[in-house]
This record gives C-alpha cells, sequence and structure tokens, in this order.
C-alpha cells in the first residue's frame, strides 16, 4: 500500500489557485492517524468490563499507542480509507474475596499488531497479556478474555466503519452534498419564451441500472482448449490447487458450491460443458440478501486457444461495513486470484 503523500503525480491534479476540488474530480486526500488515535482512545480508554461479577473488577486503563498510518482518499465524492496501524492498549484487574478484600491488583496490555484496510471484513488477532501470571491473574486473563476481547473488536469495528464512511473526511463531503443541493433547488431564472421548431427525438432504449451495483466486464485469453478451462472452474480439486483454499463444487444445474474456504457462496444457474457457467455469486462480507450473477463464456476461436468472457453482474458498491472498495476488489480477484493463477499453475500462459 503506498504511503501517505506518495502519490503518483500523473495521477494527482494540481490545486487550482482558489483551493478548489470541483466535484471532488481529483483525489483528495486526507491524513487521518491524529484522528485514528483520538477516536480509538474515546472508544477504548476508561471503559469498565467486569464490576464485580465473581469478585473480579476489570476495565482498561488508556490507548498506549497507535501506530502506523491511516488516511482516507475522495475522488468525486467516493471515499477510499486506507490505513495500517497497530494498537496497544492497557488494562487493569482485582480480584476480590467474599468479604471485599483485595486479593490481587494487576496490570495487563492488549496488543492489536494490524489493523487494516484489506482485512476490514475480519477481526483482527489481538494478544492479551498480564504482569502477574498466578492462579488470580489467571482468573484475571480469562476473564478479560471472556468479557473484554469481544467489547475491544467491536470497539474496532466501530473504527473501520468509520473510516469506510470518510473519518475526518465526512464532514467535509456532507458540506459540500448539501452545498449541492441547495445549488440545485434554487429556482432558475424563467428563459424567454421563443418560437422554436420543433425538434425529432430518436428514441432511444436505455437499460435501467441498478443502483448501488456495478457491472464486470473482463476478457482473458489462455492457451488451452475450452473443455480444459471448462473442467478447471468446475472442479472443485482443481480449484482447492490453484487457489491453495478449500473448496466444494456441485457440477449439477442448480447445485451449490463453496469456494475460498468459504468467503464465496452460490449456486449453479446454467451449464452448458466446455461454452458457458452461469452461476449466482455471494461473498460473505456483502449485507445480507445480495447476490450477484457470473457468466463466463468460453470461446474457443482456433484449436488450443480459449477466450474466457466474464461478466460479474449485480457487484455492490458497498460491504456490510461500509467499505466502499467491493468492486474493485471483486476485480482485482478475478484477474489476480482466479485468472492469473490458473496461467501459472496449469502453464496455459499465451
Amino acid at each position: 500500500m503506498a504511503k501517505y503523500g506518495e502519490g503518483d503525480k500523473r495521477w494527482i491534479v494540481e490545486d487550482r489557485p482558489d483551493g478548489a476540488n470541483v466535484h471532488n474530480w481529483h483525489w483528495a486526500e486526507t491524513d487521518c492517524l491524529d484522528w485514528a488515535r483520538t477516536l480509538l482512545t474515546t472508544l477504548l480508554a476508561d471503559k469498565p468490563i467486569l464490576s464485580g461479577e465473581g469478585n473480579l473488577f476489570i476495565q482498561t486503563t488508556k490507548v498506549e499507542k497507535v501506530e502506523g498510518e491511516a488516511y482516507v482518499n475522495v475522488r468525486k465524492g467516493k471515499i477510499i480509507p486506507g490505513y495500517e496501524i497497530s494498537l496497544t492498549l492497557g488494562w487493569a484487574g482485582e480480584a476480590q474475596d467474599a468479604a471485599g478484600n483485595s486479593l490481587l491488583k494487576a496490570e495487563g496490555l492488549v496488543e492489536i499488531p494490524y489493523i487494516a484496510d484489506e482485512n476490514a471484513d475480519e477481526d483482527p488477532d489481538l494478544r492479551v497479556t498480564l504482569k502477574d501470571e498466578g492462579p488470580i491473574g489467571k482468573r484475571l486473563k480469562e476473564a478479560f478474555l471472556a468479557k473484554g476481547k469481544a467489547f475491544v473488536l467491536e470497539q474496532v469495528r466501530v473504527f473501520v466503519a468509520a473510516m469506510a464512511k470518510g473519518g475526518p473526511a465526512k464532514e467535509e463531503l456532507e458540506v459540500k452534498k448539501v452545498n449541492a443541493a441547495k445549488k440545485a433547488a434554487a429556482p432558475a431564472p424563467a428563459p424567454a419564451v421563443v418560437a422554436a421548431a420543433p425538434v425529432k427525438k430518436e428514441e432511444v432504449k436505455k437499460e435501467k441500472k441498478k443502483e448501488g451495483f456495478k457491472t464486470i466486464r473482463m476478457s482473458e485469453k489462455f492457451s488451452c482448449r475450452a473443455r480444459d478451462m471448462y473442467e478447471i472452474l468446475m472442479d472443485e480439486n482443481r480449484w482447492k490447487g490453484f487457489t491453495q483454499s478449500n473448496a466444494r463444487i456441485s457440477k449439477e444445474v442448480g447445485g451449490e458450491f463453496s469456494i475460498f474456504d468459504g468467503s464465496v457462496t452460490g449456486r449453479n444457474v446454467e451449464l452448458e460443458e466446455g461454452k458457458l457457467i452461469v452461476q449466482k455469486w455471494r461473498f460473505g462480507s456483502w449485507p445480507d440478501g445480495i447476490q450477484s450473477t457470473v457468466r463466463l463464456v468460453l470461446d474457443e476461436p482456433e484449436p488450443g486457444v480459449t477466450v474466457v468472457k466474464l461478466t460479474h453482474t449485480d457487484v455492490p458498491d458497498e460491504d456490510r461495513y461500509g467499505n466502499s472498495t467491493v468492486v474493485e476488489n471483486t476485480e482485482r480477484g478475478w484477474r489476480d486470484l482466479i485468472f492469473h493463477k490458473i496461467r501459472a499453475v496449469f502453464g496455459f500462459g499465451i
């Protein structure tokens, strides 16, 4: 991931003299690290975890450190967050006896080494330590893992969702949207009445696009027979081989499949051996109830050369966590994790 401030100048439009970023056309990049520290401190510091249950008292103390990088890019109103941070949170626990006498007071740490936008749909790994490793200290640590771990991860999800919505750049975007709405609502000056010759309009039928969804189209060429490509795409053992992940694939119409360790599930809609695969696809990170349609047309213009034409429709703009990189990630997955891997593993490159 490129570091903050290292954007390629070929893709960044120079600032206008008046400082305006008209319609957010070019990249506007906002450094969010200080904002991230503030938000995570607000979410995590000095929060009660246990208040006497089992004679244990546990609370978080202070956020010791938030290190790394965090920024938000905005272009044409589209939010693209980027962050790779590590977090260390302090916590303290006390065990008492039935009479309320203190048996042990101890301090510990919660360490999260990697919170990143590329894993926004997954909970990060965390490590809980306590300075006292005796029997009572062990009780306190186990109690924190049972109650505190879920709390910490929930607050991290709040941070991830806030970044997906624009972080500190969100307020600026909202102001721009309000101003744009006001301009749109302002009454236009009445046009002068001028007699005009009637204009013939050609009727054009436009495909109605589904709002909030996109279509991915790709065409890839392989050095193989079409029937071999079909078999690779429909055989679970070959999927396991080139993706290095678990897969279950039915070869029957109406049959279900699960690939990439269950991250993608769906069913077969239409199958024509060596020629056509149509499936319903759903990613686990997508909002509930959303399914996309994958259509793979296998064309063999000459023996030993196969062209795979992909049309992936109804891909949502955002996942369930508000991240707006679903289309880009899905397209990259097709290219890098499927098509390029097939070339590399099976030697089908051209």
